[in-house]
């Protein structure tokens, strides 16, 4: 079977701890397996009002701009369905302190596009960071995707976490190894179109998150096999 085949058949489901960690992700594979007749659906853990760093000083981006940027990224990729979980500053990068039996809830059957409602062939969850809300989701993602008896509640046959440009300041046996390359060689164009439209993330182009260096590190990992670019994951399970 082609990868265009295989990816065809899928109905993904990619569950992101913030707006933009999906394109930094997973954007290219996205928009290749919706092109291909695939599936695709979106959950947003946590957006909130939050103040960035800029030219020495802070700015308050609020939460609503950024789901107005989320949802244009999802119309952009073409998505079948999105949601988001938690929209209070409270909860945003504090997921760390959430019980993760509640998060776990969520994502395994309370969520509107949980995994017992979309009942996903492949699951890309974010790769465990230096940032706690990633750490927390990783592991509730674990949680939730964890292996049960068939028939009593749904076995995703891929889960994958995907990469991230901040993944570079890991170091030792943390450090993230690609063990799966999706080709994206026909799909980075839209890739990066849709990190420019994080327009409030958007940072000069020296930073490591810039649309540059995305499209940068897009393109070696790309050279890693042999392709013009490419998205790296590590697979946690595969059933076939």
């Amino acid at each position: 079977m082609s990868g265009d085949e295989f990816l065809a058949r899928q109905r993904l489901l990619v569950i992101t701890p913030h707006a933009d960690d999906e394109t930094y992700g997973c954007a290219g594979s996205m928009a290749r397996i919706k092109a291909l007749g695939g599936e695709v659906y979106v959950v947003l853990v946590s957006v909130g009002d939050l103040g960035h760093f800029a030219d020495g000083d802070t700015k308050l981006v609020t939460h609503k701009t950024r789901l107005d940027e989320f949802e244009s990224v999802m119309r952009l990729l073409k998505v079948d369905d999105w949601d988001v979980l938690f929209t209070d500053a409270e909860t945003h990068l504090a997921l760390d302190a959430m019980p993760r039996k509640q998060l776990v809830g969520l994502l395994e059957a309370r969520g509107r596009l949980s995994i017992d409602e979309i009942r996903p062939t492949m699951v890309m969850i974010p790769a465990p960071s230096y940032n706690q809300d990633h750490e927390a989701l990783f592991r509730a993602c674990v949680t939730a995707t964890r292996p049960g008896v068939r028939g009593q509640r749904h076995l995703a046959p891929m889960v994958l976490t995907y990469d991230n440009t901040s993944l570079f300041w890991q170091f030792g046996e943390d450090r993230f190894h690609p063990t799966c390359y999706i080709d994206i060689s026909e799909y980075l164009e839209i890739k990066i179109q849709a990190m420019r439209l994080h327009a409030s993330q958007v940072r000069p182009e020296i930073y490591h998150g810039s649309p540059e260096s995305l499209e940068m590190a897009t393109r070696l990992r790309g050279r890693e096999v042999g392709v013009e670019a490419a998205e790296g994951f590590e697979v946690l399970r595969t059933v076939l």
